[in-house]
Formats: structure tokens, C-alpha cells, sequence
């Protein structure tokens, strides 16, 4: 369901429990604002996503202007692979279907910085459920691999894979325990996926996170990828 400048999201709907929709377009026009207007009212839908070119003044200024408020900017960090990534060993190995209740608890409270949090229209646990839905999801076959840090019999981190045809990867999900911070786990598990991407022929791997997460732009600026993109998540609600 959708036109040409927006796509009813059943899945997000479904989650949360109120209509919601994206626009396709990352550059705004007046044009396109009334269209989809009229779109989401006869679809009677609540929430509007919007992913918008940071870089266009006319997209930044009627976004907000219309409404939509603004929940997150999104940084996407990328490198390229020539072949040779070392997998690190222990303590990361692939993710097993028993891991799962330890994963979506660590995914339950790592993604705070994520714009579900920041839009107050959705409850903070529901949001929690949502990152947990997505590693069981992931582990069940939506990523090629998920990459699990166990150490002294404790999961203490993952790292999900994602393979494009277009020879590339992307890292999707990536969080540590917090009880095990600091122990280079992060680095690890980036690694890991680096040589997975390696070993399947990619030649680029892109990874997305919040403009805010300033942990995250460390740990892959450590690991030789380099800012590519930045885009800024808007949510608008109809009354």
C-alpha cells in the first residue's frame, strides 16, 4: 500500500499499534508535502517518517515548518575491504538459536540513543521490545550472521551481518553489555564482521547510527571507516 510518496510500513504499524507510513523522498518540495497530506489522511495514518538530505536547506525548512519533528540524525560510516580481515577468535563466535534470550536482553537496553526513544508519542518499553524483536529476527535469518561475544560463559555482545548482491555488507545491530564495556568487545566484534564481509566477496561495508552516539563513531572511526552520509529522521503526527 502506498503512492508514489509514501508506503503504509504494516510491520511498524502492527508494532506499535497506530497507522504509520514513510515518505520515500529524502528532498522535500511543497508539492510533495500536499500530496502526501492528502495521502495520509485518506489512509488515516498517525505517524509520518521521514528521512531527510541534511545538506538541503528547502527539505530542512519545510520539514519543520509543516510539523515534523525531528528525532535523530542519522550518521553512516563507511570502508572499503581489499580481502585479508583476520577473524579475531575468542571470544567471538557465531550466534547459536540459545543465545537468543540473553541477546534480546542486552538489545533491550542498549539503543537509547536511538529516535524511538525520543519521540515521546511511543512508550519506552515498547521500545525495548522493538530492539529485542529485531536481534530474534536477525538470529532467525533476516541478518546472514550474527556474531556473539561470550566471555567466562556469559553472553556479553553481538554484531549482526548484512549481504547485499551489490557486493557489499552492512553491520545492522551492535551493542556489549555494559558490565563487560571497556574490554575491547566492540572492537572485536566489528572485526569479526569485517572478515565475514572479507570472506564473501564485499567490497564495502556501510554501518548507520545516531548523530548523538558519539561511542559508536569512535569505535568505527577505530576500525578504518570513515563518515559517508548524514541524514536527519523526522517524525510528524496527525491529530
Amino acid at each position: 500500500m502506498g503512492n508514489s510518496f509514501c508506503d503504509f510500513l504494516a510491520w511498524d504499524s502492527e508494532f506499535f499499534g497506530v497507522r504509520i507510513a514513510r515518505l520515500k523522498t529524502r528532498r522535500l518540495r511543497p508539492s510533495d508535502l500536499e500530496d502526501a497530506r492528502n495521502w495520509c489522511q485518506r489512509e488515516r495514518i498517525a505517524c509520518l517518517y521521514f528521512l531527510a538530505q541534511s545538506g538541503d536547506s528547502e527539505t530542512i525548512r519545510l520539514a519543520e515548518e509543516s510539523g515534523f519533528c525531528m528525532t535523530d540524525q542519522r550518521i553512516t560510516f563507511a570502508r572499503n575491504l581489499n580481502g585479508g580481515t583476520a577473524p579475531p577468535g575468542d571470544p567471538i563466535r557465531p550466534s547459536v538459536e540459545s543465545d537468543i534470550p540473553a541477546l534480546a536482553a542486552i538489545a533491550r537496553r542498549s539503543y537509547r540513543d536511538s529516535r524511538f526513544y525520543f519521540d515521546p508519542h511511543f512508550a519506552k518499553s515498547r521500545c525495548d521490545d522493538l530492539y529485542a524483536v529485531w536481534i530474534e529476527k536477525s538470529c532467525a535469518g533476516w541478518a546472514q550472521r550474527v556474531f556473539v561475544a561470550e566471555v567466562e560463559g556469559e553472553i556479553a555482545g553481538y554484531c549482526s551481518c548484512h549481504l547485499t548482491p551489490a557486493d557489499a555488507g552492512s553491520i545492522g545491530l551492535l551493542a556489549v553489555a555494559p558490565a563487560w564495556g571497556g574490554r575491547g568487545l566492540g572492537s572485536k566484534l566489528v572485526t569479526s564482521a569485517l572478515a565475514y564481509f572479507d570472506s564473501h566477496q564485499a567490497t564495502r561495508v556501510t554501518v548507520a547510527t545516531q548523530g548523538r552516539n558519539v561511542a559508536a563513531h569512535r569505535l568505527y572511526q577505530g576500525a578504518g571507516f570513515v563518515p559517508d552520509a548524514v541524514e536527519i529522521w523526522y517524525h510528524k503526527w496527525f491529530d
